[in-house]
């Protein structure tokens, strides 16, 4: 009986407790505590491990999965093929969600874009961001669930779901950054002045992920036993950490510069007005720009078919206008095409609400919804007077009329003329380039404006005290020669605060943008540091991971071989009465007695398969 007993605990502690192999014989039963704490630890673990198996792989039972054993890899090729291509992914739309998110700054231009396109306003931009978000969460979930599982030592399988979801989202980045980088590539160089700001940010939180990989690495590096896979797993680990730890060396930053050194803020040009408070190009737009501290007013000039310099920024009235109701069969015409009285039947505000562009509508008082809703096309005169009144820097592009127009041919004069009858000249910065010779022999007192880079004996030849660049051209080593002989570089078109700060480190005189009022608020650059402030994070950052990842691989050297943990632990024996068991998370060698219940020892009338004991504690 007592042999049936002991055989019926070895087959359940076989079972339960993997690498099992000391017959129950060879143990005293009054002296297995050890036991007993084993199993309960195994027990009260397996929760957190089905939830693990069941989310990654919908194995919620036990007898669904297998633990990993010493010398085995931690899946099949399929499922390593799959663990690989999850990776691979995790990156791929983690970089078009960071591209689409730090694009941020033109998302406007996008929607405007596909309006043009379509025929119709719809938020694409926030659409595309929210989709690349949640498929990136979803991609981060699997990964996370799969490293966890790694690091319980449990082998991996990916249920055919998410190998499916895995693959949506692999073509789904592919296919949105090939078409954005065919259609919008100058956002690539967004992103790559974004990485001025977010770099020493990025190699903090990558440095912290390799770490915390650290743990289940070392796990499988230490149960492996081909010395192929160690070399392989280990070197390939190695070689991205200390990529990561050398990064800095590479990584620039105006905005990391010594105390003292950092210039004035940049002034800021309402483009188009407050479009984000009025309707653009409208009085009340021009308004809201100078009450929320605009420093200059931008817009964009078209001459009417009877010779009146008007406000306009697209060659047709279709986007901000209500011509398709009042002039339906013209709503494909040429702006310019139309006389100053119908431009003045035109409602230029009521689209501003009904579509809400930059979803600031609701932070409208009911009295600028009011006036917003009845603007008008307003003419040059009436900008200019507006800026003449406040003080404001003026700057603007002139569309010149198509053939056939009666003022193709002079419409810089007729421009120039409303000019100078409504504003001090110098307070025009000047843009257009045609007969701009002609221009400075007129009117030398106009600033004169140029938009594209050019060399600095051209630039002075051309009496060019400004520059009005895109800002993907921002440079502060070009800024600064401008700067040398007083050519002022104005960017534009600058929305984001982050943008605005490395504008800003970069020393830019001035920025045009859509957002004064949140700009204006700004007292100091978001990311500002000294080189030895950077330095001291970047060190310390790479000290502390390198301490936290060789701790964690003596950790598990010292668990797979069984060593104490400190001197004076007391140590077992394989072969000896008392056996150590190890559980999934550590090392068992306390012995204590156990009493086996008498009720369930085996009678001459038993059948011959062994009763399971149970045991309990004294």
């Amino acid at each position: 009986m007592t042999g049936s007993l002991a055989g019926g605990l070895d087959l359940w502690l076989e079972d339960w407790i993997p690498g099992w192999c000391v017959p129950v014989t060879r143990l005293k039963l009054g002296k297995l505590k050890v036991v007993r704490r084993q199993l309960l630890q195994r027990y009260e673990h397996q929760p957190f491990v089905s939830c693990l198996a069941g989310l990654y792989g919908c194995q919620w039972r036990r007898y669904q999965r297998a633990r990993a054993q010493s010398g085995e890899c931690c899946c099949s090729k399929v499922e390593c093929g799959s663990f690989g291509l999850l990776i691979f992914t995790f990156f791929l739309s983690f970089v078009f969600l960071y591209f689409w998110s730090e694009a941020q700054n033109d998302y406007n231009d996008f929607d405007w874009f596909n309006f043009r396109a379509l025929g119709f306003w719809f938020p694409w931009s926030l659409v595309l961001l929210v989709v690349a978000a949640a498929l990136f969460a979803y991609i981060a979930l699997l990964l996370m669930l799969a490293v966890c599982l790694l690091s319980e030592g449990q082998r991996l399988y990916l249920h055919w779901s998410h190998k499916i979801g895995i693959v949506v989202t692999l073509v789904f980045s592919m296919a949105a950054t090939a078409v954005l980088s065919d259609l919008w590539s100058k956002e690539w160089k967004t992103l790559l002045l974004s990485l001025q700001v977010t770099a020493p940010f990025l190699h903090v939180a990558a440095v912290s992920l390799m770490t915390l990989l650290s743990w289940p690495i070392a796990l499988h590096f230490f149960r492996m036993n081909k010395r192929v896979r160690q070399v392989a797993i280990l070197g390939l680990y190695l070689s991205v950490l200390f990529s990561l730890y050398l990064v800095p060396l590479g990584m620039y930053s105006p905005c990391i510069k010594e105390a003292g050194t950092l210039g004035p803020a940049p002034a800021l040009i309402g483009h188009r007005g407050a479009p984000m408070l009025a309707p653009e190009n409208t009085v009340m737009s021009f308004e809201k720009a100078v009450e929320a501290g605009g420093d200059g007013l931008e817009t964009d000039v078209t001459i009417s078919y009877d010779g009146v310099p008007f406000l306009m920024h697209d060659s047709t009235l279709r986007r901000t206008t209500n011509v398709a109701e009042v002039f339906p069969n013209r709503t494909h015409t040429d702006a310019s095409m139309f006389t100053w009285a119908e431009l003045q039947q035109l409602n230029a505000g009521d689209w501003f609400l009904s579509r809400d562009t930059f979803g600031m509508v609701r932070s409208l008082s009911e009295a600028d919804c009011s006036r917003a809703q009845n603007q008008s096309v307003p003419s040059l005169a009436q900008f200019l007077e507006v800026a003449a009144q406040s003080g404001r820097l003026v700057l603007f592009d002139l569309h010149r009329p198509p053939s056939g127009h009666p003022y193709s041919q002079s419409y810089i004069n007729t421009t120039l003329q409303v000019v100078q009858a409504h504003i001090n000249s110098s307070q025009v910065l000047w843009l257009p380039s045609d007969d701009r010779a002609s221009v400075q022999a007129v009117d030398p007192e106009l600033q004169q404006t140029s938009g594209e880079k050019a060399s600095i004996q051209e630039l002075t030849d051309n009496h060019i005290t400004r520059l009005n660049l895109h800002y993907s051209t921002m440079s502060q080593q070009q800024i600064s020669k401008y700067r040398s002989v007083n050519i002022s570089t104005n960017l534009y078109v600058v929305n984001q605060p982050w943008l605005f700060s490395l504008a800003w480190c970069s020393g830019a005189q001035s920025v045009t943008t859509n957002s004064i009022h949140v700009l204006s608020a700004l007292s100091r650059p978001l990311f500002l540091m000294t080189p030895e402030e950077y330095s001291l994070m970047w060190i310390l950052t790479d000290a502390v991971s390198a301490f936290l990842i060789i701790a964690v691989f003596i950790f598990h050297w010292w668990r797979e071989r069984g060593l104490p943990f400190w001197s004076g632990s007391r140590q077992t024996h394989e072969n000896g009465p008392y056996s150590k068991f190890r559980t999934e998370l550590s090392d068992v060698w306390s012995i204590s007695s156990v009493n086996v219940r008498p009720d369930l020892r085996s009678t001459p009338s038993s059948p011959s398969t062994p009763h399971l004991p149970t045991i309990t504690e004294e």
